[in-house]
């Protein structure tokens, strides 16, 4: 049973499906990808973005689930309302696996990236139809509409975004100004999970974090242990990666990085 992740094409390989079938793929997973969008973007910039129409989303897939049923799901750029609305349904069908649900609005470059819908049009999609999201600094001060600058504005906004959704929050933060500090809020209690900080201006980090979160979650069945594990696995992955491309750098996950779970 594959891990499926419904995301944007970058060709540079450092974000969207293509890290993500490679995280899959290094934690030993089957790897399967919806595409939303294809972009035409480097390892520094988005310089155009088309979405895939919602209706060829929806046949993607039904396709794949004529084969097997995912053993989990992760949810990147959806690149438009309509493709929105169409994840939701799919989230909704299948409550019985893992689903990360990355909320990503903007590129590091500023690019828009998911078709303007609006903060309500979200809130309401993901209700109940995620195991955790896991947006950064900016995105977690989108959704919960309140400023997102340090770890205690981190564990408000979370808490904020667990009211709203019905669903945990894992802010990423590894923006934060000195060391970087993964925050979860679980419904019940917030739980840190901090690393030092190892480079700034890092490609693709979110996406490969989140997909690493599917993984540790796929295997441990626990929220909180899952949190710890990828982060941890994502602070040796971003050591061990070789750098392509211009600053910012693409980080695939080398193969000497192996899970610890």
């Amino acid at each position: 049973m594959p891990l499926v992740t419904i995301a944007g094409f970058d060709p540079s390989g450092g974000a969207g499906v293509l890290i993500d079938t490679a995280v899959f793929r290094s934690f030993g997973f089957e790897a399967a990808a919806v595409l939303t969008a294809v972009t035409a973007q480097n390892t520094r910039k988005v310089y155009r973005l088309i979405p895939l129409p919602a209706g060829f989303l929806r046949d993607q897939i039904r396709a794949l689930e004529r084969d097997e049923v995912p053993a989990g799901l992760k949810v990147g750029m959806a690149g438009s309302a309509e493709n929105l609305e169409e994840i939701g349904r799919l989230l909704a069908r299948r409550p019985d696996v893992p689903r990360v649900v990355d909320p990503v609005f903007r590129s590091s470059s500023g690019q828009r990236l998911d078709g303007a819908a609006s903060v309500k049009t979200v809130l309401r999609v993901l209700r109940g139809n995620a195991s955790v999201l896991t947006p950064n600094l900016a995105e977690a001060a989108r959704l919960a509409e309140r400023p997102v600058r340090t770890i205690s504005e981190m564990g408000r906004a979370a808490a904020v975004i667990f009211d709203r959704t019905g669903v945990p929050c894992l802010v990423k933060g590894g923006h934060l100004p000195d060391h970087p500090v993964n925050l979860l809020f679980d419904g019940r209690r917030e739980h840190r999970f901090p690393q030092k900080r190892i480079a700034d201006g890092l490609h693709g980090t979110g996406c490969l974090f989140s997909a690493a979160l599917l993984c540790c979650l796929v295997r441990t069945g626990d929220l909180t242990a899952a949190a710890e594990a990828a982060t941890a696995w994502t602070h040796r992955a971003i050591r061990a990666a070789a750098r392509t491309g211009h600053w910012p750098a693409v980080l695939p996950p080398p193969p000497a990085v192996r899970p610890r779970i």
